[in-house]
């Protein structure tokens, strides 16, 4: 019998880079500059209010409060400033954690935030009314815990957006190209509905074209974070640079993006917190 969550776990874990390319590689391939989930949460307050925001307005009260679980810069709670009370992030980069507490300051919103992995800290953080998750699930093998903890902590609905295919799917020719492997192709939104559902969850969806293009203002930042992702040594800049540019990669509206618009799913289901 096919299992929604054993299913998620399997694609998840084929993602796992072999082990000779990773001994090999100068530099971890994992994480994200700081600044690019701050220049995201900056975007993301100046831009109209996504499916996602108003989804996670529509059932905030005035005045409410906001968890933002793999907070960043504050992209996914930051726009709700003017209608919650207070937000309150969890995130295991402790700069990433800074750049949240300085977005919520400048916008003038009561804030507080707790370094840690999720669920681990979860007893760390007392209920809010709404949870929201952005872009996380894809990082989360073990999606059983981590929804439970979501849904514990959510007095009305928790609110989870990802993209439709995963995020490093656009990659596959790049690791094609230089390293001669084939990567997957999954999981994707379809599979964290199934997941999800499996956990007894009632989830409502909502398919959307993302306007935020989550890029690089900088091309050489660009080609650094993709050459690091493909555990390259910095001599190979120029030749990951030309593989960008030949693969589509260009700017718009001042980003250095690759590939089209990103498809993007708002998930969201009742909490349980009382």
């Amino acid at each position: 019998m096919d299992d929604p969550l054993a299913r998620w776990r399997d694609q998840l874990e084929a993602w796992a880079i072999p082990e000779e390319v990773l001994a090999a590689a100068p530099e971890s391939p994992w994480g994200f500059p700081v600044g690019l989930f701050r220049a995201r949460a900056e975007r993301a307050g100046a831009r109209p209010p996504t499916p996602s925001s108003q989804e996670a307005a529509g059932w905030l009260p005035p005045g409410g409060t906001v968890l933002d679980v793999g907070a960043g810069g504050g992209a996914a709670s930051l726009p709700l400033a003017g209608r919650a009370g207070r937000l309150v992030a969890v995130d295991q980069s402790p700069g990433m954690v800074e750049a949240f507490l300085t977005a919520a300051a400048t916008a003038g919103v009561d804030a507080e935030a707790v370094q840690g992995s999720w669920p681990e800290v979860a007893g760390e953080v007392g209920p809010a009314d709404v949870v929201v998750c952005h872009h996380v699930l894809y990082n989360v093998a073990d999606l059983a815990p981590f929804a439970g903890a979501l849904t514990d902590h959510a007095r009305r609905r928790v609110v989870a957006e990802l993209t439709e295919r995963h995020p490093l799917v656009g990659l596959a020719p790049l690791w094609r190209r230089f390293h001669g492997l084939e990567r997957p192709s999954g999981p994707g939104a379809d599979d964290a509905v199934a997941a999800l559902e499996a956990l007894g969850l009632r989830v409502a969806r909502q398919d959307w074209e993302s306007q935020d293009r989550f890029g690089f203002d900088d091309f050489d930042e660009l080609v650094a974070f993709t050459r690091r992702r493909l555990c390259l040594p910095a001599e190979r800049d120029p030749e990951v640079a030309a593989a960008l540019l030949e693969e589509g990669t260009r700017q718009v509206d001042g980003v250095w993006v690759s590939g089209q618009p990103r498809r993007v799913a708002t998930l969201s289901w009742p909490g349980s917190a009382s």
